[in-house]
């Protein structure tokens, strides 16, 4: 488990679901711009940042190639890691085929399922949140297929061309893929993930579940001293999460 304890006036910071390339990489340009900006503004503040995922609607690493675009992001992340500013990276079911470039070329801790964190003596489950708890079924057996070595193999065989574009394709158009098309709260006997979260608490005491994958700025209350967060997105939301003074706010940004 790792332990971050933040200096005086210093604030965690926690960001999910850009989405960046969708629909379009031009009508996605000025939410990258947005985003490039709000990176910008904690970056003075900032004892560390979580990344939860889905950063981009597609992503996959060949051995020598990446989707190009999405050069201010990156390269105002690498800023920000080399900067001494330590940055955590969880893959989404958009980026799940995430490998090694973030580490290698940003020095970014990259994470493929929930980890703990303890931030100031609390607890904490962090992770994207897709194919937890009951339900999902579809999904589930596509992440499996997706994520089987054979199959990305015989991907990786597919020229970047079409490889790029027919992932493309299906991360904007295959709903169950995206994840988000119930973009609606459903009740919290019906919200997967938060029935997640109350099966882990019957195993261990978390103070803090983080997820993003929803598409839903949440806080939950699961017990008097245990919350689940959901941090909603930059498409529609455009919402953060911040740990400062020992409590959890989900915060709108505003240039």
């Amino acid at each position: 488990m790792i332990t971050i304890t933040t200096s005086e006036n210093k604030k965690v910071y926690f960001a999910s679901d850009q989405h960046l390339g969708a629909p379009t990489a031009a009508a996605s340009f000025p939410r990258e711009k947005k985003f490039v900006a709000w990176l910008d503004g904690i970056k003075k503040d900032a004892e560390a940042i979580f990344l939860l995922g889905d950063l981009f609607d597609f992503w996959f690493e060949y051995e020598t190639v990446v989707p190009k675009g999405f050069v201010r992001v990156l390269g105002k992340l690498a800023e920000i890691k080399d900067s001494g500013i330590p940055i955590y990276f969880f893959v989404g079911n958009h980026d799940l085929w995430m490998h090694d470039y973030f580490e290698k070329e940003l020095n970014i801790t990259v994470y493929h399922e929930p980890q703990e964190f303890l931030i100031n003596n609390k607890k904490f489950l962090i992770g994207h949140g897709d194919g937890l708890g009951p339900g999902d079924k579809g999904y589930k057996r596509m992440k499996k297929v997706f994520t089987f070595p054979l199959f990305k193999w015989l991907f990786r065989w597919l020229h970047p061309d079409l490889g790029v574009k027919l992932g493309q394709y299906m991360s904007v158009k295959n709903k169950l893929i995206s994840g988000d098309e119930d973009a609606k709260f459903l009740g919290e006997e019906n919200e997967w993930l938060i029935l997640y979260c109350k099966q882990k608490l019957t195993e261990k005491h978390y103070d803090y579940f983080v997820f993003g994958h929803r598409h839903l700025p949440l806080e939950i209350k699961l017990q008097q001293n245990s919350t689940y967060i959901n941090l909603g997105d930059w498409i529609q939301y455009f919402t953060y999460g911040e740990y400062v003074e020992n409590k959890f706010n989900v915060v709108s940004f505003k240039e």
